[in-house]
């Protein structure tokens, strides 16, 4: 059986197409046969850290004659490259900034915490050097921004992998947010498994050029496949107005190796014929999930996103009762999110900010902070070893929350279903 995106459309007109999440078609499948004829659309998505990320802007800094051209900006300490407009003597800027640019006067800040910082309508400083090397200071908020975009050059993996060390010296490095334990100790992991958007298409037969999907919230468009896309592991481009995001689906996670930049998509998937049915009830234990030595980069092994997310806690339980009131918070100084902190006396935990990594309970003597991670099986020496995880980089449990939130848009008709312009090769 075949159906066109424009026979799902009316339905959604007439109120007869039956939408269902990710997650939802997973469970159902596993008591009772799917068919196409009973599903029309499935909701996705996924929330992690994807570096490939950057912003365009463009904004005025002073009036017109006041300077000539920048040759640097710095937006809350973070770099950016200017141009490629030159708006001579306009008193304009046209930015780029970089999602794994860091600051250079906040620690631990870079241009995800900006991003957020900038939807969340917080003040931004801005530090220009003119190109007769005259300095100056003005300051902006994303409503007085004309233009502000952002841009993908890689999101949206097809899942990932687990990460192990098998070097015998910590290695810092973005997939781990304090060093990196030796000797196999511990594991990391990225990926949302069986809900991600690209698991559910994986030939790029609904998701195309022109497909309308949600961006941290805001509405935003496919444009193609990103850099490093495979017919193995496609990945997408995509661009969305940072004036309609949500800032408690971005933002910066601090690695060992410096900041990097959460982004969020929710992602339609049309439900055409049976192949992508086929992958949509793929549950997540049939979805590999390699894991790879942090240190030389190369699989040594393989799992699946079972071990990651099957019998796990979504969220890191919260008991401050517990507190020993140890000298050193191990869960403060190692929060990726800066999301757990003293407050006259009490320890609190920001929910709006918390990631859900769970890397607190792996640390935490009290168990003020506790959650099941699960652990991936690797094969060492013809033996196969559990590692458990401790720190995930994706975030299921607000991306299952987006998958929702789309399902009902789309049944409201406040997300229209959109067709693609053209097929996309990985």
């Amino acid at each position: 059986m075949e159906r066109s995106i424009s026979d799902i459309q009316k339905k959604l007109e007439n109120h007869d197409a039956v939408v269902m999440t990710a997650q939802e078609i997973c469970e159902r499948v596993e008591k009772e046969d799917i068919t196409i004829r009973d599903v029309d659309v499935v909701t996705t998505a996924t929330r992690a850290i994807m570096s490939g990320t950057y912003a365009v802007m463009s904004f005025p800094a002073k009036a017109p004659f006041h300077f000539t051209r920048a040759s640097k900006v710095l937006l809350n300490g973070v770099p950016t490259h200017v141009g490629p407009c030159p708006n001579e003597s306009l008193g304009i800027l046209d930015l780029m900034v970089f999602g794994t640019a860091h600051s250079s006067i906040r620690r631990g800040y870079g241009a995800g915490h900006l991003f957020r910082d900038m939807v969340e309508q917080k003040t931004i400083d801005v530090s220009v050097t003119t190109n007769d090397n005259n300095t100056f200071q003005s300051e902006i908020t994303l409503d007085e921004m004309p233009y502000a975009k952002l841009h993908s050059t890689r999101n949206v993996f097809k899942n990932y992998s687990a990460f192990v060390n098998c070097s015998d010296i910590p290695v810092n490095t973005i997939f781990h947010a304090t060093p990196f334990e030796p000797d196999m100790e511990s594991a990391t992991l990225s990926g949302c498994g069986q809900i991600n958007p690209v698991k559910n298409d994986p030939l790029l037969q609904t998701i195309g050029m022109g497909t309308r999907v949600i961006i941290n919230g805001g509405e935003g468009f496919v444009i193609g496949c990103g850099t490093r896309s495979s017919p193995e592991k496609p990945n997408l481009t995509g661009i969305a107005d940072m004036h309609n995001m949500d800032p408690q689906l971005m933002g910066g996670f601090l690695t060992s190796a410096g900041p990097e930049c959460i982004v969020s998509w929710a992602v339609p998937i049309p439900v055409l014929n049976q192949s992508i049915l086929d992958a949509i009830i793929t549950p997540d234990r049939e979805i590999p999930m390699p894991v790879m030595d942090v240190d030389k980069r190369v699989a040594i092994s393989a799992s699946n996103y079972a071990d990651a997310w099957e019998n796990v806690d979504l969220s890191v339980k919260f008991e401050p009762s517990s507190c020993l009131r140890c000298k050193v918070c191990k869960p403060i100084e190692n929060c990726p999110m800066d999301a757990i902190y003293h407050k006259n006396e009490k320890l609190l935990l920001d929910r709006n900010l918390c990631f859900n990594c769970g890397l607190c309970a792996t640390n935490c003597p009290g168990n003020v902070f506790s959650a099941e991670l699960g652990a991936v099986r690797v094969e060492k020496e013809g033996k196969m070893r559990e590692v458990p995880i401790v720190l995930r980089q994706s975030d299921r449990k607000r991306a299952l929350s987006m998958a929702e939130k789309l399902k009902k848009d789309i049944i409201d008709g406040s997300f229209k279903l959109t067709g693609t312009l053209g097929r996309i090769q990985p």
